[in-house]
């Protein structure tokens, strides 16, 4: 402890509510984030039912809510939790489609993030994740109180708008209207995401209407899952969506998701950019990791990458978008009142690698603007 840290009181511990219908899940789960004094465990539900009567009585901070339980599911149950009182939500679903699936539904409703549960033979990984799981508690409990997230966005053809400017670092901020690109729709928009991507994503890409240019993004998530997340954004959006394949083009009007467990990179052949996924160890802690695609962006596109980190936990895009920047091209940052975690934009705004940050209903007329002759 440093002397500057002496004499402060020690902040109050996370109070934590584990709902999960497994006694194993509910045993490994309170090994793990018991561990930590900067969390207590104050209760644990078998049931939806039982959930709702803690979450009043225990006024945890944040809940983990099993998906598939019998009797009142999680989905069911969630936004009864939030309806009776301010606090967060972390869902615990199974690594198939049909647990992507609830899980996506169950961000969308409002749960802050997820984490897959593993089945029997799995246990020593989540037991190798506890650090990430406690990192999780932890970041929830900041977002508890944030507004949900709406779905008015800014019209993509408005003229009014506008991303916040400034030093960064400073508390002084100016308004300023974005540069629009005069010529062809030649750049490529690079993102990078993690908490509260979905929910981002599922608001910011329907928005856009063709044409756009390339859309690569590294949202962190796991490998079934981002292959849903593609599929329910492809029903949402005028642009083409999927998860991405290994050597396809990049090609306008195309948004492309890198495949969970896999690392999404660009390269140049013949003249054309084209998708390269890859295996390989975790880079700035994640696979796919922003670092790795916004840095193949810099060395392909040059002054025609466009870097785009938002919310998210950790520091995977801050080394990127300086690449990025150091190729000529841009970067922005999403601002910490439309986040739900201000992590990696953070950071990145901290580090001066992004040269401004954006509202998130401002992202679609951002977007189009900088790829658009008017």
């Amino acid at each position: 402890m440093s002397q500057s840290d002496k004499g402060k009181p020690n902040p109050a511990p996370v109070r934590l509510l584990i709902v999960d219908d497994s006694a194993l899940i509910r045993k490994i789960l309170l090994d793990l984030l018991g561990s930590t004094p900067e969390i207590e465990v104050v209760g644990i539900a078998r049931d939806g039912v039982e959930a709702l009567e803690l979450n009043v009585s225990l006024a945890p901070d944040v809940i983990t809510l099993d998906i598939e339980m019998p009797g009142m599911s999680g989905l069911e149950a969630l936004p009864l939790l939030l309806r009776a009182r301010s606090v967060s939500i972390i869902m615990v679903s199974a690594l198939t489609q049909e647990g992507a699936e609830a899980t996506l539904t169950a961000l969308e409703l409002g749960s802050v993030d997820f984490l897959p549960k593993p089945d029997r033979h799995q246990i020593a990984q989540i037991k190798a994740l506890g650090d990430i799981l406690i990192a999780k508690v932890l970041s929830a409990a900041r977002c508890r109180g944030r507004a949900p997230l709406t779905r008015r966005m800014t019209p993509p053809g408005s003229k009014e708008h506008a991303v916040v400017a400034g030093t960064p670092g400073s508390r002084e901020h100016t308004v300023s209207l974005v540069p629009v690109v005069k010529g062809p729709i030649t750049p490529c928009i690079l993102i990078g995401i993690s908490t509260g991507g979905p929910q981002a994503l599922s608001l910011v890409l329907p928005a856009l209407t063709p044409p756009v240019p390339p859309i690569l993004i590294v949202q962190h998530m796991p490998a079934k899952f981002t292959y849903v997340f593609a599929e329910r954004l492809a029903r949402q959006c005028a642009s083409s969506v999927r998860e991405a394949q290994h050597n396809e083009r990049v090609l306008p009007d195309t948004i492309l998701i890198a495949p969970g467990g896999r690392h999404m990179t660009l390269i140049s052949a013949a003249g054309q950019a084209r998708v390269a996924l890859s295996d390989g160890p975790l880079v700035s802690g994640h696979k796919p990791s922003v670092d790795m695609l916004f840095q193949s962006g810099a060395r392909t596109y040059r002054s025609d990458a466009v870097g785009i980190i938002m919310t998210g936990m950790g520091r995977d895009g801050v080394e990127g978008c300086k690449k990025i920047l150091d190729a000529g091209g841009r970067t922005f940052g999403q601002d910490e009142q439309s986040s739900v975690v201000y992590g990696m934009n953070k950071l990145a705004y901290e580090e001066q690698a992004v040269q401004s940050q954006f509202a998130l209903a401002d992202l679609p007329a951002l977007i189009q603007r900088l790829t658009r002759h008017e």
